[in-house]
């Protein structure tokens, strides 16, 4: 979506064809006709961090559809305060919202039926999070970690160290199965990561 290339998710749970957009940063127009073609009822807007391309749309969306925000951590509220600004500097529309629900870890996120754990991973930016489908092993990272790289850390508020403990302390343990879906680029798995990823792989931390 949008000239900044962001992965925005349509989820939904097929019991009850009920569904969320993660991280809708723009392109709404896109986003809504293909909740259309696949028969889903959106009923919340999932966010994993503040910035602009990842919940620009957010406020905009979520009045338009009648629906909630819930997300990001509460420390992302620095990067929320600053979405109209950033908009323009990037030719994005947007507007600052107060979430329905700032999320926070060990919190659950439902969609449907589906139930989502909540990781707080911050380092990219302060409250970013990490939601996490158990059954099917499928993790919504957004600018956590990516297929061979990892998020930027030349933000304010962003902390290198906080990222790579993040990646490793709470990513790592949900499984090397397990398969995400970045903030930008193509999916992945963690084990795949653990492998090649120049910056977090094993092999290069352990030389660290």
């Amino acid at each position: 979506m949008t000239p900044l290339q962001q992965n925005c998710t349509l989820l939904w749970c097929t019991k009850t064809m009920r569904g969320a957009f993660v991280d809708p940063g723009g392109d709404l127009d896109r986003l809504k006709k293909n909740a259309e073609a696949h028969g889903v009822s959106i009923e919340k807007i999932i966010l994993t961090h503040g910035h602009i391309d990842h919940c620009g749309g957010a406020k905009i969306l979520a009045d338009e559809l009648g629906v909630p925000i819930e997300g990001p951590q509460e420390a992302d509220r620095f990067w929320i305060a600053r979405l109209e600004d950033d908009g323009r500097a990037y030719g994005i529309p947007a507007k600052i919202f107060e979430p329905n629900r700032w999320l926070k870890e060990g919190d659950g996120v439902t969609v449907g039926e589906l139930s989502f754990d909540v990781y707080h991973c911050p380092g990219h930016t302060p409250g970013h999070l990490v939601f996490h489908h158990p059954p099917s092993k499928l993790a919504l990272v957004g600018d956590v970690l990516f297929q061979g790289s990892i998020g930027r850390t030349d933000f304010p508020m962003s902390n290198h160290e906080d990222l790579i403990e993040a990646i490793t302390g709470k990513l790592w343990p949900l499984g090397d199965d397990t398969v995400f879906i970045p903030g930008h680029g193509p999916m992945s798995s963690f084990g795949q990561e653990r492998r090649t990823n120049a910056f977090v792989a094993d092999r290069v931390l352990a030389r660290a």
